[in-house]
């Protein structure tokens, strides 16, 4: 499976776990007159989730005082919260900007199979084909996930059901309000301050891909806002306060992901490729065969041995030219 459908089934999933999860705690309470649930899934949750989570934003406001003290309770426990997943999250963030800049020496390559994927006929030659891509990442070490990883987002659903169950059967903190917006209810306004965080985020890391992996990570990059925007439009705005924080928090982490870890990463990276180079694994001439090989299966089992001895011989030359305009390569973008 592509790499980049991967990515999007586990986030996906992910997410709809989270609405099914909230969208059933919201029946539950708008059916009970907004009574907590005692039995079954969704009372295991509230008691282990939402009880604690209700206790800790009321001794938080409490804490605070103040008109908007149940908002300033979720805002600095939400803040709390981002702050423990930081280092998780910018170590996500190291490993997907290694990769990335991983990926630009072996671009060359990646592209003769794109190239190959379009002309190949019948499953036989695409099976092939993409066996070939798969030994590309395999041999420099490149994961097939990109680097990027759902832990952080795990990590959080937790935290997202427990302050929704909070608010949702709490009478306190859902009659509360922050500048004037109830918090037991949606808000499309924090919703929206809130998507625009991420996607200025999104924005961002972008600047940072190469131009060719661009287009192929928009759609991931816009996963995130669209998340935020539709989770917090079918929620409360105390949980739109939560990703209203996280936008604030996870977009100062990629102004010290494109300004502090990247420029290390880069030179690092180009100072690792001068030493050892790219594994070249696909050649044009490869490609060719493949995509010939059709048309020639009839005429060749004689010749299979000699063919591809001198195939070896031919393959290592190549192997070795390729190596060097790589290493001419890595030496130009360094100078620049």
């Amino acid at each position: 499976m592509n790499k980049k459908y991967v990515k999007y089934i586990s986030i996906l999933s992910l997410v709809l776990v989270l609405t099914l999860v909230l969208t059933g705690c919201a029946a539950q309470g708008s059916a009970a007159n907004l009574h907590a649930p005692t039995s079954g899934p969704y009372g295991f949750i509230y008691k282990w989730l939402g009880i604690p989570f209700q206790k800790l934003i009321l001794k938080t406001a409490q804490a605070v005082g103040g008109t908007n003290a149940y908002a300033w309770g979720i805002v600095i426990i939400s803040f709390v919260v981002r702050l423990i997943l930081v280092p998780l999250s910018l170590n996500q963030q190291y490993k997907s900007t290694t990769q990335q800049e991983k990926m630009r020496a072996v671009q060359p390559q990646l592209k003769l199979i794109q190239v190959a994927q379009k002309k190949a006929q019948g499953p036989d030659q695409q099976q092939k084909i993409s066996a070939l891509m798969m030994d590309v990442y395999k041999k420099n070490n490149l994961s097939l996930t990109g680097g990027i990883g759902c832990l952080p987002l795990l990590l959080q659903m937790p935290i997202l059901i427990g302050i929704y169950q909070a608010v949702q059967y709490s009478k306190q903190i859902g009659a509360a309000t922050f500048l004037s917006i109830p918090l037991g209810k949606p808000s499309i306004l924090i919703a929206i301050i809130a998507t625009v965080f991420y996607l200025i985020q999104g924005w961002m890391s972008l600047q940072i891909v190469a131009p060719e992996q661009r287009k192929q990570m928009q759609m991931m990059i816009l996963m995130s806002p669209m998340m935020t925007f539709f989770i917090s439009l079918i929620s409360t705005a105390a949980l739109a306060l939560y990703f209203l924080v996280g936008g604030v928090v996870i977009l100062i982490q990629q102004l010290i992901t494109n300004y502090v870890i990247t420029p290390k990463i880069r030179k690092r990276t180009d100072e690792e490729l001068e030493k050892n180079p790219v594994k070249v694994v696909v050649t044009q001439e490869m490609l060719d065969d493949i995509l010939n090989g059709s048309s020639n299966n009839s005429t060749s089992t004689a010749n299979s041995n000699t063919s591809s001895s001198s195939d070896s011989a031919s393959e290592e030359q190549l192997h070795k030219t390729l190596r060097e305009l790589n290493q001419g390569k890595q030496q130009r973008n360094k100078k620049k």
